[in-house]
């Protein structure tokens, strides 16, 4: 078959027209929400003080865990080529073997429904146990007040990633906490999206946009649902613990690094 010159060009400009229209459409802003809070990271040295704070200590908080959560350490905590590192490390600090960093927003930043984005890679190894999560601005009593987990990762069950909510009703005590999973093969290899949109009727858990953990507010009451009310977020790299390490910490991986790209939190119409 032969075609004109002219209109092999006709096809090609029409083509790359399309194209463009098609590429234009996909980069425009979601007009459905709104971008209220962010952290990119795009500093250097310590995490913003106007934005995070820190949850420090070795207790345990209540869980069990082996390490130190320090504050303004850098060895810990830092912002470096675009990223949040918090870091694990094996050393003595306080009477505990191990440090790493806690941080939270409590105090500078909560909201109340919306959409939470954290793009991260996730550390590895057996007692590592990483976790973005939110908890109530005005904590009076766990789990009354509830706990949302959007993403947790225990060392020694590599790539299943968890979503869990924690209430009076519902909590990991009584064995009867709302979670599901979901395996990521290469989810300390390479970032992903970890996603939480909230509203007054449930809360939808993504990886990458893959909806794997819905919890409907179907009871109507706070026992079931304490989620009418401001969350702060946290982000943290526990070691060990009564489920980090179910199966022993595996000293020989140390360091490991907890990479979080940013956090984005939208207001949703």
């Amino acid at each position: 078959m032969k075609i004109k010159f002219r209109n092999i060009i006709t096809i090609s400009a029409a083509g790359i027209f399309l194209f463009s229209v098609l590429n234009c459409a996909s980069n425009k802003p979601d007009s459905g929400r709104t971008l209220i809070w962010n952290d990119e990271f795009n500093g250097k040295g310590l995490p913003d003080s106007l934005k995070w704070n820190y949850d420090t200590g070795g207790s345990g908080f209540g869980n069990e865990e082996a390490q130190f959560y320090t504050k303004n350490r850098l060895e810990n905590a830092r912002m470096e080529k675009g990223n949040l590192i918090i870091e694990a490390r094996k050393e003595n600090w306080e009477g505990s073997k191990y440090t790493s960093a806690r941080l939270l927003t409590k105090g500078k930043f909560s909201f109340q429904y919306g959409t939470i984005e954290v793009r991260a890679k996730l550390p590895k190894g057996r007692g590592t146990w990483p976790a973005i999560w939110m908890m109530s601005e005005n904590m009076k009593k766990w789990p009354d007040d509830g706990e949302l987990d959007i993403m947790e990762h225990v060392g020694f069950n590599q790539g299943y990633i968890h979503a869990s909510v924690h209430t009076k009703k519902y909590n990991h005590i009584q064995g009867t906490q709302k979670t599901d999973t979901l395996f990521v093969k290469d989810a300390s290899e390479k970032f992903h999206v970890y996603k939480a949109d909230w509203t007054p009727e449930k809360i939808d858990v993504y990886i990458d946009n893959q909806k794997f953990f819905t919890y409907l507010n179907k009871e109507k009451n706070n026992e079931a649902w304490p989620f009418d009310r401001p969350y702060f977020i946290l982000l943290n790299l526990a070691i060990g613990g009564f489920w980090g390490g179910k199966e022993g910490i595996d000293d020989t991986v140390f360091p490991q690094k907890y990479y979080i790209d940013y956090v984005r939190v939208y207001k949703n119409k």
